[in-house]
């Protein structure tokens, strides 16, 4: 199994959120570079970043961060937050990002993702962010009445080969991840699922990869040391 640790971005901080909401943002790390080049140094193969801003305003407000970002370090590194068109995906795949997280984009805009997918197959990834089984976007700032499990499905037989899984009550909350939801959607979807939201200790890390999850996004758990990176790799075993 994968771990991905995270940088969420805002206003040009690292920094997380409590399941979702800008107004509980606090600032994690000096700055997101430095994160990510000590993720790297700590064994990190792979970098998880979201521009926070961008999700809310649909376009690539963090760009040049991540670009540096992206400079600065050697791991595969994806990116989601605001990623609503085709050229903001050509933006960041020819500098420097190995894969893009489409997520309003994969609910609200079908031609797109069928576009993505045509040009850059597996360098898509499925953002599924679900609040109460329900399907949210905007940087989690409106719901959907559709049901998780069935944009899963949708994405895959649309071509759709990894998806990330948030359940948005459980992000940043470090209750471990909803394992039940999880397993729903492995037995009802076939793509690579990576885990993301509440995981906390070595012991959640474990329990994933004995389920067969593709990944797993750990943030906070990092940033406050409930689990240390080297943990998780270890427990992954990566």
């Amino acid at each position: 199994m994968i771990i991905f640790p995270a940088i969420d971005i805002l206003d040009g901080k690292a920094v997380r959120l409590l399941r979702g909401e800008y107004g509980t943002a606090q600032k994690v790390a000096v700055s997101p570079v430095e994160t990510a080049v000590r993720f790297e140094s700590e064994g990190a193969g792979y970098l998880h970043m979201v521009d926070l801003n961008g999700a809310r305003s649909g376009k690539p407000e963090s760009f040049e961060i991540i670009r540096e970002v992206a400079k600065k370090v050697n791991m595969k590194t994806e990116v989601g937050g605001g990623i609503r068109s085709l050229e903001t995906v050509r933006l960041y795949l020819e500098n420097g990002i190995d894969s893009v997280i489409l997520g309003t984009a994969a609910l609200n805009d079908k031609y797109l993702l069928l576009s993505a997918l045509e040009k850059y197959g597996s360098r898509i990834t499925v953002g599924i962010d679900a609040k109460n089984g329900k399907v949210s976007v905007s940087g989690w700032l409106s719901d959907s009445e559709v049901n998780y499990i069935d944009l899963a499905v949708e994405c895959e037989k649309n071509g759709v080969e990894n998806i990330i899984f948030t359940d948005i009550g459980r992000d940043g909350s470090l209750e471990g991840p909803n394992f039940g939801m999880l397993a729903e959607l492995k037995s009802k979807c076939n793509c690579r699922i990576t885990a993301s939201g509440g995981i906390k200790s070595v012991d959640d890390i474990k329990k994933l990869r004995d389920m067969g999850m593709y990944g797993a996004i750990c943030g906070k758990s990092l940033y406050s040391g409930t689990l240390t990176l080297s943990q998780a790799l270890e427990a992954a075993g990566e």
